[in-house]
């Protein structure tokens, strides 16, 4: 139980407007309405103050928090609690408003305070999530491009590994513009690929009609959008996370980890402090087997996917891609539980493995170690920090910390 406070405000926040509600331990309690812009969130702010409150309790719906924290940053407290977890605390909550509720539950200590992350980590969090979201739509578009092919009895992903790579884009390039299979065999380098001339001729017999090469041609300008936004995405990245440039390299010396991945696990783990053991990261991350009571036993289902989704589709790729690659321990483990439990249960275990693994060398400030595994890594973000002029406070600072004494000069003449 969190400390207990003599006069407390719950907000229930929506997207135009929120509901506020402050609440005396002796019983009093007012309620007032207050809009989501700048004014009306200042107001709310010096309503809170003048009636003494000591803590500031809201639900993290969304973003609708983010204005309502910086508002009341340095302050008042705040307490961000989970929108589940309140809605879901035993209590009389049926005559209760939800900003009543939250009030209640703020007074008395009964809101798990949600992590709030400094600005420097949630914008780097934004970034990696929006590039993620860009992922999935480059996904959608490829898919779209497979489908238009299949329909039209062309098997191009059966004997390319990659259709979108090189000899991909070549042989898709002659279909789109109608020439003949042996035009476009010409143009291959069959050095580069593993299927034969004629497996190639075979897959590619079908003929595309006008609908699916409109189709086609729209998917592919929508791909080269997409690559474009993603490309200023990472930059942006790699210049926000040069101040972990140190906890990239550790996370980048685990196998299979690369930059995306390294970044997208900073930037949803925020401060690894936070985590005394592997197993509350695990937990946090939704990645530990719920547990249920049947019969006077203790039976463990699938995991709780509380937390990050975000975190865990990460690691998920990550052991992926560690399962496909080669020979070391972590792959080991993989086929030592697929082979008792299936490839879906053994790619959820490496992906905690994979966590859990993370939090230790961050913890202990160590690079992943095995014996054969000579892993390179390679950051390359230093000319990417993006630069911007320092204000005369700023400056001031700087040269103080420096050791140098600062002094207001004279502006007169003479």
């Amino acid at each position: 139980m969190e400390k207990q406070w003599n006069i407390v405000c719950g907000a229930d926040i929506h997207k135009k407007f929120l509901i506020a509600t402050i609440l005396s331990r002796d019983g009093t309690k007012i309620t007032k309405r207050f809009g989501m812009t700048l004014d009306e969130l200042l107001n709310f702010k010096n309503w809170v103050i003048e009636n003494g409150c000591e803590q500031v309790a809201v639900e993290s719906t969304g973003t609708y928090w983010v204005p309502i924290h910086t508002v009341l940053e340095g302050s008042i407290g705040l307490i961000v609690g989970n929108a589940y977890k309140i809605k879901h605390t035993p209590g009389n909550k049926n005559d209760l408003d939800d900003a009543d509720w939250i009030a209640e539950l703020c007074l008395n200590g009964m809101i798990e305070p949600s992590r709030i992350f400094p600005k420097a980590d949630r914008d780097l969090r934004r970034l990696t999530r929006i590039r993620e979201g860009y992922v999935n739509d480059m996904t959608r578009e490829k898919n779209r491009i497979h489908h238009a092919l299949e329909s039209c009895g062309i098997k191009l992903s059966s004997v390319l590994s990659d259709m979108f790579g090189k000899t991909g884009q070549s042989i898709l390039s002659g279909l789109l513009e109608g020439r003949t299979i042996d035009d476009i065999l010409k143009s291959v380098n069959l050095k580069r690929i593993k299927a034969t001339a004629e497996e190639i001729r075979e897959a590619i017999k079908g003929s595309l009609d006008f609908t699916q090469i409109l189709l086609i041609r729209g998917s592919l300008e929508q791909m080269a959008a997409i690559q474009k936004r993603i490309d200023e995405i990472h930059k942006e990245i790699k210049g926000r996370i040069a101040y972990r440039k140190d906890d990239l390299k550790i996370a980048m010396s685990i196998p299979g980890v690369g930059f995306t991945s390294a970044s997208t696990l900073l930037a949803e783990i925020g401060d690894i402090t936070d985590f005394k053991k592997p197993e509350q990261l695990a937990a946090w991350a939704g990645l530990v087997p719920s547990v249920y009571q049947s019969a006077g036993k203790l039976i463990t289902g699938s995991i709780t996917k509380h937390g990050s989704r975000h975190i865990r589709w990460i690691l998920v790729q990550v052991a992926r891609v560690i399962a496909r690659g080669r020979e070391s321990k972590l792959k080991r483990f993989f086929l030592r539980v697929k082979a008792k439990k299936g490839s879906n249960v053994a790619v959820v275990a490496l992906a905690r493995k994979v966590l859990c693994i993370l939090h230790h060398l961050l913890i202990n400030r160590e690079m992943y170690k095995e014996d054969g595994i000579n892993k390179k890594i390679k950051i390359d973000i230093g000319s990417e920090i993006p630069q911007r002029e320092m204000d005369l406070e700023e400056m001031i600072t700087y040269l103080v910390r420096a050791g140098y004494e600062v002094r207001k000069g004279s502006t007169g003449g003479g």
